[in-house]
């Protein structure tokens, strides 16, 4: 982790002078003990600057976010939370963004293992939330509302709010949980008065102090404004101007005595949120006027934490006022400087706002290409509304009608695309040949083609491949103008590669032909998207016929071409189709290369989905080999709507499935299985339809349902059999043994009984060879092993921190190592375990002993 903002340390720039109160500090310090503080108090009560104070004396590690109404969406309050939790840990920082905002309660556990990782337990750590009163979004604040309550001991949450923030107060309270400071307690008392402008040279008689508390009631704004009256005039004048409007006050206090060009640039800021130093710097007409700025007192301060200026927000409000004296040119230059810093320092959505202010739609248009093919829905709708803004011209000169239906592909609102796709073709084909109508037939064959592979699930329609074929011949097979780049390039599958949702015969022969004949043509049209797709649905098919040799030679051809095209996704599920077929062979060598490949995608930052992608398998293995100790808790959790996209994702859902079976949960499993009976999510696909339907029987079998279980057996029967789908149901194992016992013996069963027998001799034979790799991972090491083994003492100490959840850093200073040679020595560690990782290693290693010994128990 850096090095800690401990504050005491930490300088105030020159000019920023501040009153010290001991009062306040002492009662944040008893605040903080509690998990969740609250100060609530007016405008001008003075409580940033109180916490600020408080935290540049307090030992601690803080993350502070400067919420605004634009936080309101998740996604840029991600973009901002993540930009405040960069100063303290990059590493982490990384994580996040990779991992997206937790709609959820699963995507909160993914969220929350993070900082697990990281968290120092001997360290404090604090997390501001500055003005608090300007979010409402139910989705914000659930997750703010959940993440202030987590079982950190060392976190504490301060959240600073002119209003009572909309969270569970008194469930807090009643847990113990909160803290809570007022105005009454901000308040300047007396003594404080007298201190404040003695600070600031002002002579004031104890009499006049109490008057002026009286009438202030300790109002820090009016009290500091007091002080600057009391610089000009006497103190009649004094509380004549406290009286006054407070921004006729500023004006005649303080604006009116600044250049017009330090006015004029002070105005030029109001129009932004962000203000660090390089945009300061790269506004400024001489470089002389950022150090005018900051002579001007209090109003404007250096914040440490999040290393940029801030402005008071009432004189940020007088100077808004203002802004209609700037010319059009002056505020476009203004939010094109901002828009470029946010998109430099990964505030896209901001980064969107303002480019949207200069009228640059084509840095518009590049943001949304630099997002994955599948983004969350408020970005989405987010660039949609700008887009609804946006003049009717736009669409005659720029991609603003490829982005568009893009993006209402993204939001699932299939046929408003398809109206507008049929309107672009109506528009654009019948006009003279020319570049720009080359662009855009060229971009809506594409869509035209992912719409009809999409929505073929729906349609039963194989038609897409002629679009993508057509779409090459826009510009002679060149189509550079659509090369993707980055995470958009990389294709995203659904929980199943093949995209039928029916058991028809042929139906399934129907789709592969049609995308075999498709992702040729969109590789070449789109830098190599989706290839590989075509050999990943026949490896997907022919593994759920059983045919475990086809399926194999499918998979790597599938994954040798994933790898020449950057194809993360189509690799990932290659390789989880390659351990299915390891775990059918009984093949423990072969599993874990495999898991060691699946292991190395991690290191590939363009993949942003791979932390998920990874846990989705790697759970549904550990699942499967009855080690449910290594699933990711986000997979554990209750079923509830995924915050994943429905038609891109889905085995998260079967991983939950199996993990509850396993764990004996039925009942959540089965009203879980009859919410998904509308066809949405996992139920789409036949494959995914299948999986449910016998995890359905189980279920209802154990819970003594066997007539009920022997229904949705046949259900699970009907959709299998045309296809030959046997793989389904051997997978089970001992499950379908006593399943087809049941059946067997069942006169009513209307399954034929020779395919009940062949599935519950594939399925013992199956459940054998699993038990035989269930014991390899549970076995304890064999003395010649153990010997084999050899850790070292310096390997076993690092063995032994690793399990302790020390980082490298740490295990570095604790051994007087260079972290590089900590790295040597967990590698060899991993190497001689077999270990894939930290995690796979502890396990290992707590499984055969190597943790025993004091304060280490196996």
């Amino acid at each position: 982790m850096q090095e800690p903002f401990f504050h005491s340390n930490v300088p105030m720039p020159n000019n920023q002078r501040y009153l010290a109160r001991p009062r306040i500090n002492r009662l944040l310090e008893r605040a903080v003990q509690w998990p969740i503080v609250t100060v609530v108090a007016g405008a001008g009560y003075g409580k940033t600057q109180g916490v600020y104070e408080f935290l540049h004396t307090f030992k601690s590690r803080t993350v502070w976010l400067q919420l605004s109404e634009r936080d309101n969406l998740a996604s840029r309050f991600w973009e901002t939370f993540i930009q405040a939790v960069t100063f303290l840990d990059a590493a982490i920082a990384d994580r996040l963004r990779e991992t997206g905002f937790p709609e959820t309660e699963g995507h909160f556990d993914r969220y929350l293992s993070i900082p697990r990782q990281r968290v120092e337990p001997e360290r404090k750590y604090v997390f501001v939330f500055d003005d608090f009163h300007l979010l409402w979004e139910k989705t914000v604040l659930r997750f703010i509302e959940h993440s202030i309550s987590t079982p950190f001991s060392n976190i504490s949450s301060i959240l600073i709010s002119r209003t009572t923030p909309d969270l569970d107060l008194e469930g807090f309270r009643e847990r113990d949980l909160l803290a809570q400071i007022d105005e009454q307690d901000l308040r300047f008392n007396l003594g404080e008065i007298m201190a404040y402008y003695q600070m600031e040279h002002i002579s004031l008689s104890p009499d006049a102090a109490d008057e002026l508390y009286q009438k202030t009631e300790g109002w820090a704004f009016a009290i500091h404004l007091a002080g600057v009256a009391l610089k000009t005039g006497g103190m009649g004048y004094a509380w004549s101007s406290v009286q006054f409007n407070s921004f006729n006050l500023l004006e005649h206090t303080l604006f009116s005595g600044l250049s017009p060009e330090l006015q004029r640039y002070l105005i030029k800021l109001s129009l932004i949120e962000h203000w660090p130093r390089e945009i300061l710097q790269a506004l400024a007409s001489r470089p002389e006027l950022v150090e005018d700025l900051e002579g001007i007192g209090s109003f404007i301060r250096f914040d440490v934490y999040q290393q940029r200026y801030r402005i008071h927000h009432l004189f940020l409000e007088y100077l808004r006022e203002k802004q209609e004296i700037l010319s059009e040119e002056e505020k476009r230059e203004v939010y094109g400087i901002a828009a470029d810093w946010c998109l430099k320092n990964n505030l896209k959505l901001d980064a969107v706002s303002y480019y949207e202010r200069t009228g640059n739609y084509q840095a518009i248009f590049d943001i949304a290409f630099s997002f994955p093919q599948v983004i969350p829905n408020d970005v989405a709708a987010f660039f949609m509304e700008i887009l609804e803004r946006a003049p009717a011209a736009l669409y005659e000169t720029t991609d603003a009608h490829i982005v568009s239906i893009k993006l209402l592909i993204n939001l699932g609102r299939f046929e408003e695309a398809a109206t507008r796709l049929e309107r672009i073709r109506a528009q654009f084909e019948p006009l003279p040949p020319s570049e720009f109508r080359e662009h855009i037939l060229c971009g809506y064959y594409l869509l035209r083609g992912f719409w009809g592979l999409l929505t073929c699930i729906y349609t039963k329609q194989y038609t897409f491949a002629r679009y993508f074929k057509t779409a090459l011949t826009c510009y002679g097979g060149g189509l550079q103008q659509y090369v993707l780049k980055g995470s958009i390039q990389i294709a995203s599958l659904g929980s199943h590669s093949c995209r039928v949702s029916g058991p028809e015969q042929g139906e399934m022969e129907r789709y592969l032909a049609e995308i075999t004949e498709a992702v040729p043509a969109i590789a070449q049209a789109l830098g190599g998207c989706t290839y590989g797709m075509d050999d990943l649905a026949r490896a997907e098919l022919a593994y759920f016929k059983a045919d475990l040799v086809h399926a194999e030679q499918y998979a790597l051809e599938a994954i040798r071409k994933a790898r020449e095209s950057h194809q993360y996704e189509i690799e990932n599920r290659g390789l989880f189709y390659l351990i299915r077929i390891g775990l059918a062979q009984g093949n423990h060598s072969w599993i874990q290369g495999r898991l060691q490949e699946l292991q190395a995608q991690l290191t590939e930052t363009v993949f942003i989905n791979r932390q998920v992608l990874y846990e989705m398998v790697t759970g549904w293995f550990y699942v499967q080999i009855r080690q449910p100790g290594y699933v990711a808790s986000w997979l554990k959790s209750d079923f509830e709507e995924s915050d994943l996209n429905t038609l891109m994702h889905g085995l998260d859902v079967l991983v939950k499935l199996k993990y509850q079976v396993l764990e004996k949960r039925y009942a959540p499993a089965l009203a879980f299985l009859e919410s998904q009976k509308q066809g949405s999510g996992i139920w789409l696909f036949l494959f995914g339809k299948i999986a449910c339907t016998i995890c359905e029987a189980v279920c209802l079998y154990h819970s003594g349902e066997t007539a009920a279980a022997l229904r949705a057996l046949e259900a699970a029967y009907g959709l299998a059999a045309s296809n030959g789908l046997d793989m389904p149901f051997i997978e089970l194992g001992k499950e379908m043994r006593a399943l087809t016992t049941a059946a067997l013996k069942d006169k009513t069963c209307t399954i034929p009984v020779a395919w009940l027998e062949k599935i519950r001799g594939s399925s013992a034979t199956y459940a054998q060879k699993l038990h035989r790799l269930i014991k390899i991972y549970e076995a304890p090491l064999s003395e010649q092993e153990a010997s084999q083994l050899s850790l070292s003492s310096r390997e076993r100490e690092i063995l032994i921190s690793l399990s302790q959840g020390l980082t490298r850093e740490e295990m570095a200073q604790a051994a007087g190592l260079s972290i590089n040679t900590v790295k040597s020595v967990i590698k060899s560690i991993y190497n001689k375990l077999g270990a894939l990782n930290q995690a796979d290693a502890i396990r290992i290693a707590t499984s055969r002993g190597l943790l025993a010994g004091p304060g280490h128990g196996a």
